[in-house]
């Protein structure tokens, strides 16, 4: 009997990075599993539960025969709401035949990214940034051209170091706001300033990912697609798991140009089709639907957050800045580099997840494949006695780093 090769898995899967927040998750279970108390601030995952309105709604879908498959884009009326959402709150104008739907914001992402990049095509990222960005750019062979802000630009890049990265290659920009790893959110002026620069490349389409939209604690969110110069080569991409807590009904949306969303359409109609119908429903209902859940969810977040804040502070060392969206902390952690504790020295984020994973017992993120080795995530998407015991386990953990 034939042998199998030692590992036949393609190039693409072997090359492929492992998700960060994935992996970091995986092993706080593996360490619950031997009997360790974890707390994990690992993933970014709602602690609510979704609405009872909106779980209300899919049950009367179900019962009304929403069991079949939806056309590939989605249903027609989650479409026309999803324009009607998105004029009403974002002030972007767009037809059903510019929407598609699909099984989470990230299946958008990638069915973009198949549609419009080549081998070699260079795709601008902001960075810190979502760690699946570069995976999918890469995966279908775009080159990931990563634009760098620190935390003392609260993690936000200008347009002189926008101009600066722009190459004839350049075939896409994208970045989030409110930002997943660093909760920064770009102001309507920041956007601008971007824009002015995105304006003079004909040929270059942005990527705005707003996923984190409604946990936005400026007061009111900005999209780069209303802005009159690049408004059409903008694709927007939201969907309803941060918003609405809903992460496992697997539901996002692209809105932008219809010959962009039609590539999109034809992407996933070889790979997965439409999504499900009954959530399709429940989605309408989300969007046009009561919103106080959704407010409330907010003030929650905020509150922790400034928990958070001031907790993380009083640990000498630790460097947070005050992020405006989103429901994580990005601190710089680099006071703590060349440290050590017994046989474990931190020479960068990933030494010290570890360090505070194995020491503390507290699941977090590294930075590195956020881009930025610099620092590390935390959620905050948690119980607030969690949140306080996970503070102190910290910094119990790094006083004793000498």
């Amino acid at each position: 009997m034939a042998t199998i090769a030692a590992n036949p898995l393609s190039h693409l899967v072997q090359n492929m990075a492992e998700s960060a927040t994935i992996k970091m998750s995986q092993l706080a279970r593996e360490l619950k599993g031997q009997g360790h108390d974890v707390i994990s601030l690992s993933l970014g995952e709602p602690d609510f539960d979704t609405p009872d309105h909106i779980k209300e709604a899919a049950k009367v879908a179900l019962d009304e025969g929403y069991t079949k498959y939806t056309p590939v884009p989605g249903l027609l009326e989650l479409r026309k709401a999803i324009c009607t959402k998105l004029k009403r709150d974002n002030g972007l104008d767009f037809e059903p035949n510019q929407v598609v739907v699909s099984n989470g914001s990230k299946q958008c992402i990638a069915n973009l990214c198949l549609s419009l990049l080549d081998k070699g095509d260079e795709a601008i990222v902001f960075a810190p940034y979502w760690v699946s960005y570069s995976a999918i750019i890469e995966m279908v062979g775009g080159t990931v051209v990563p634009v760098a802000a620190g935390i003392e630009q609260d993690f936000k890049i200008t347009g002189a170091q926008l101009e600066e990265a722009i190459t004839n290659k350049t075939k896409l920009i994208l970045f989030s706001s409110p930002c997943n790893p660093t909760g920064s959110v770009y102001t309507r002026p920041e956007l601008e300033a971007l824009a002015t620069v995105i304006a003079k490349y004909d040929d270059i389409i942005v990527l705005s990912d707003e996923i984190y939209e409604y946990i936005n604690f400026t007061g009111k969110h900005a999209s780069i697609g209303s802005i009159e110069s690049v408004k059409n080569r903008t694709v927007t991409i939201n969907g309803f798991a941060k918003g609405y807590a809903m992460t496992g009904w697997r539901l996002g949306y692209m809105a932008g140009p219809k010959w962009l969303a039609d590539g999109c359409s034809k992407i996933q109609g070889q790979f997965t089709s439409g999504a499900n119908a009954f959530g399709q429903k429940a989605a309408i209902t989300a969007l046009l639907g009561d919103m106080t859940p959704t407010y409330d969810m907010r003030k929650a977040y905020l509150e922790r957050r400034n928990l958070m804040i001031e907790l993380l502070r009083d640990i000498p060392g630790m460097q947070v800045n005050v992020p405006t969206g989103a429901f994580y902390l990005f601190p710089n952690i680099t006071n703590y580099f060349g440290k050590s504790y017994g046989d474990i020295t931190i020479n960068n984020s990933i030494d010290f997840c570890e360090f505070l994973l194995y020491t503390a017992h507290v699941a977090t993120v590294p930075g590195e494949p956020f881009g930025d080795d610099n620092c590390f995530r935390l959620s905050y998407a948690a119980s607030e006695k969690e949140l306080r015991e996970a503070v102190k386990r910290i910094k119990e953990a790094v006083e004793k780093l000498k």
